[in-house]
């Protein structure tokens, strides 16, 4: 049964990966704007254009796909491969590492986390690089599948737990379930789950006090880093001295879309 339910999840695989035509929701980066703008222990969102993506969006009522984490010249320094810089789960080749190049031509975005401390970035990069060679979670690839064609209306309160759905096997990951456990080992928030109770405090007898708990790194998604409170949203170019005075305009009338000026 393991071994046909793994051959059945690598052509599943093989064909969710296959890229579709998708109109992107907003335009590409250039790759060394982007690379300048990047820093070890961000997130960077992809808007994917393959077939899992439709599911993965639609599920989660996202633009974002998936996500893949920035560790820089940290996989170089343990031994990686130099011209490589990211570290994503994918579908068909598992815990990788890859380049910028991976990403040309797709429209991202960068979730920074607030207040990382460099001790922890390196506990952060170093718990995505040794997993390094783990495989994707197949059984989630065939709960996806499920989902794409007709894409059917799911409830809401239930697309996170589709997302959820796969093999439990600490060996293998999604994405975002590999980012999300990164975090989760430097005790960093993405979305916990917080409770309030009284602080019992002599001194404050009426003050409540908020505890948070985590939430299982099964249930996370890509869009979860872009809508946390404790990541900043990075847009590439602006924090590298825009100054709108310098930009041209062109005055003369022009058509929108609807051939009116």
């Amino acid at each position: 049964m393991g071994l046909a339910l793994g051959w059945l999840g690598r052509r599943l695989a093989r064909f969710l990966t296959q890229i579709t035509h998708v109109h992107g929701t907003g335009p590409a980066t250039g790759q060394d704007q982007l690379l300048a703008s990047l820093q070890p222990g961000d997130v960077l969102l992809v808007e994917g254009n393959s077939r899992v993506s439709t599911a993965i969006k639609y599920l989660t009522q996202s633009t974002w796909s998936h996500a893949a984490l920035f560790v820089g010249t940290h996989l170089a320094g343990a031994g990686g491969n130099p011209d490589h810089c990211f570290i994503e789960a994918d579908i068909v080749e598992g815990v990788r590492s890859v380049g910028i190049d991976e990403f040309a031509g797709a429209h991202t975005r960068i979730c920074r986390p607030i207040g990382l401390t460099e001790l922890d970035c390196r506990r952060l990069t170093a718990f995505a690089i040794a997993r390094l060679g783990n495989q994707y979670d197949l059984r989630n690839v065939i709960d996806l599948a499920r989902y794409l064609l007709p894409t059917p209306p799911v409830p809401l309160r239930f697309r996170r737990r589709m997302l959820a759905l796969g093999s439990g096997d600490p060996t293998r990951a999604i994405c975002s379930t590999l980012i999300a456990q990164a975090f989760q080992s430097i005790r960093f928030p993405i979305l916990p789950i917080t409770d309030t109770r009284n602080a019992n405090r002599p001194d404050c007898p009426g003050c409540i006090e908020e505890i948070l708990r985590v939430r299982h790194h099964s249930l996370f998604a890509p869009r979860d880093f872009d809508v946390s409170p404790y990541f900043q949203i990075v847009k590439p170019g602006i924090g590298l001295g825009f100054d709108y005075h310098a930009l041209r305009w062109d005055d003369a009338p022009h058509a929108d879309f609807n051939g009116m000026s």
